[in-house]
């Protein structure tokens, strides 16, 4: 099941959310709003609920101040994010991408051999 796609801001607020595991708004704004102004504050609200509206955000309503946190990981996004995109440009293959990073170097060796080890796993399990 492929995840909805997320808007910039969004996925600004989860990168917070995936780096911190869980923060208040505030701590949010601060993070992406160094020089905050009220009006950023509604905004990482309204974003904030767009989230949660989505399944991408859990809140905390126990404590006087809620908490946010991820309810989606970062990895179980990209890997759906990744389906989708390979199903609109390749037909649902991977292949092609991961062609293109390594062929341009975009896969470090130490990725190449954690593939590798994860394709001779799959190999001998039967899969």
């Amino acid at each position: 099941m492929t995840s909805p796609h997320l808007a910039n801001a969004e996925l600004a607020v989860m990168e917070v959310l995936w780096d911190e595991d869980r923060a208040t708004a505030r701590a949010i704004r601060d993070r992406l709003y160094p020089d905050a102004t009220k009006a950023q504050h509604g905004t990482v609200q309204r974003l904030l609920q767009r989230l949660e509206d989505k399944g991408f955000v859990t809140r905390d309503r126990t404590l006087p101040v809620h908490l946010f946190e991820a309810a989606i990981s970062r990895e179980s996004y990209a890997s759906s994010q990744l389906e989708s995109l390979a199903d609109k440009l390749t037909g649902g293959s991977i292949a092609p991408l991961l062609t293109h990073l390594v062929e341009n170097d975009r896969i470090s060796e130490r990725d190449i051999e954690s593939l590798r080890r994860l394709l001779d796993k799959k190999r001998e399990d039967g899969s």
